[in-house]
């Protein structure tokens, strides 16, 4: 046996619809039942009233023992009352008062079998057709009982009345209430309906939209609110996506142009070797220099990006005190030997929150990696200046703000986030009295492959993956690489980094 399943409105809006007129008309139903209920109870209660409140005069009873009682007598009852007699022995006297047409009461014979007690009214039905009377039996003189009754059509008649006065409404009300549920319903969905409409429009590639109605008192608003958030981080993850994918094929193309100047040298050199049987010693040796010299800029390129690849994955950093003024020496020394062109001066640093005092400057991270940077930086100081150009190296400690570092501001560029205010940092700066940057150079001099003049070769400029490289390292450690210049006004490039707690 197949069980049959109900199918309900698959629309939000006809199921809140039939939801409320199902409540309403259940309400209306009860409300009706009740009243109805209440009335009739009341109108038995008035004939009650009557009944218990009528007592037959004395005379009656004497006129009823002597069988002289007329039914038809006139004046002995007010309205539709019905007086039936019992006697002593309880049987029904053939004599009563207040006869008409109609049929009465179906009463028994006998007392005993009358089932009825004194001062408890019944219902009984009349002797033929549908009407029914309200009956109540009483004591009277020398052991005599009375049978008291009154119609109930009147009773009857109001009730129907009203049951078919409810039934008509209850049919009004539900069709009042799913016409008016309908515009209540819509119009507290409308704005879902909105809402609806605008994801349809964002669905279609209107990515900017937002949807509307977000009041948070309400349950629709915070949801509204909640799908913008999503909405919104959905936007944000694309454009990273984006700019992620615009990065790498600007990554792939700068990488295989730095790539293809070397390898397009060693291969016509390594051509022209082939014939070598024509060229001239000093020839074959100049050959043999540059496909030398071309493969080691090959391999420092690759290294280079071998590293940043490797920064860009998960670095792994030792972690140990450092003392950066004594690593700031070893690189100017360095620096002295292999760029004596340039003069490189070792000072403290000056500013807000530094003692002025050349004293030991301690910071956490890998001693290597953080002399790499400051070799990166004073290697292209002397690259990007002019000979002569004196280059000052500045370790201190200071506090993150907008005077002083680790906060972005004007004139100010970094490939990392600013640190919190406050936080006391290690820093080293490498300063040149060079022509400086121009804005627009400045804020790319962080990027891959970028140069700000891009006719430089390698050994003249490098590839453009140092200060990446540098910068990298510097936020693996936890600060951030930052560069202060303008045009006339010199390079100072800052390694800022949390200072050693202790």
């Amino acid at each position: 046996m197949k069980r049959l399943l109900v199918r309900p409105p698959s629309s939000l809006r006809r199921r809140l619809i039939l939801g409320v007129t199902a409540l309403a008309t259940v309400a209306v139903l009860v409300s009706q039942a009740f009243g109805f209920v209440v009335l009739r109870s009341w109108l038995l209660d008035r004939v009650d009233q009557q009944l218990a409140a009528f007592h037959p005069p004395s005379p009656a009873y004497l006129d009823a023992r002597k069988g002289a009682v007329s039914e038809g007598r006139p004046g002995v009852l007010p309205s539709d009352f019905r007086v039936f007699f019992y006697d002593s022995s309880g049987r029904r006297m053939h004599v009563s008062l207040g006869a008409d047409d109609s049929p009465g009461p179906r009463i028994a014979d006998s007392v005993a079998r009358l089932g009825l007690r004194d001062g408890h009214p019944q219902t009984v039905n009349a002797v033929s057709g549908d009407s029914r009377w309200r009956v109540l039996r009483s004591s009277g003189p020398d052991n005599m009982h009375v049978v008291v009754a009154l119609p109930l059509d009147t009773v009857d008649g109001a009730t129907s009345k009203i049951l078919w006065v409810n039934v008509v409404l209850l049919a009004v009300a539900i069709a009042a209430l799913v016409a008016l549920g309908r515009w209540v319903v819509r119009l507290g969905l409308l704005p879902l309906t909105r809402m609806e409409s605008t994801a349809e429009q964002i669905s279609a590639g209107q990515l900017d939209l937002r949807l509307p109605d977000t009041n948070r008192q309400t349950e629709i608003g915070r949801l509204g609110q909640v799908l913008n958030s999503m909405l919104e981080r959905l936007r944000q993850a694309l454009d990273e996506r984006e700019a992620s994918e615009a990065r790498m094929r600007r990554f792939v193309a700068d990488a295989g142009h730095e790539l293809r100047t070397p390898l397009t040298t060693i291969q016509g050199y390594a051509q022209l070797i082939l014939r070598r049987d024509r060229l001239p010693a000093h020839e074959q040796d100049e050959a043999h220099r540059l496909i030398a010299q071309n493969a080691e800029r090959m391999g420092i390129l690759v290294n280079d990006l071998q590293l940043l690849a490797q920064l860009g994955r998960e670095p792994s950093y030792e972690r140990e005190p450092v003392n950066l003024r004594s690593l700031a020496a070893d690189a100017v020394r360095t620096a002295a030997v292999h760029g004596a062109s340039h003069p490189i001066d070792l000072g403290p640093l000056s500013g807000p929150g530094d003692s002025g005092e050349l004293d030991m400057v301690e910071a956490t991270g890998d001693p290597n990696r953080l002399r790499q940077i400051i070799e990166n930086l004073l290697s292209n100081a002397r690259v990007h200046t002019p000979p002569g150009t004196t280059v000052h190296v500045r370790v201190g400690e200071s506090q993150v703000s907008d005077d002083t570092c680790g906060a972005d501001g004007p004139g100010r560029t970094s490939a990392s986030p600013p640190l919190p205010y406050g936080m006391p940092v290690s820093v080293v700066e490498v300063a040149d009295d060079g022509p400086g940057l121009p804005t627009p150079d400045a804020t790319h001099v962080f990027e891959r492959f970028y140069r700000a003049d891009p006719s430089r070769s390698r050994a003249h400029g490098g590839s453009g993956l140092g200060l990446s490289i540098a910068a990298a390292i510097a936020e693996g450690h936890g600060g951030r690489l930052e560069l202060d210049t303008a045009p006339g006004k010199g390079c100072t490039f800052r390694l800022v980094l949390p200072a050693a707690c202790g």
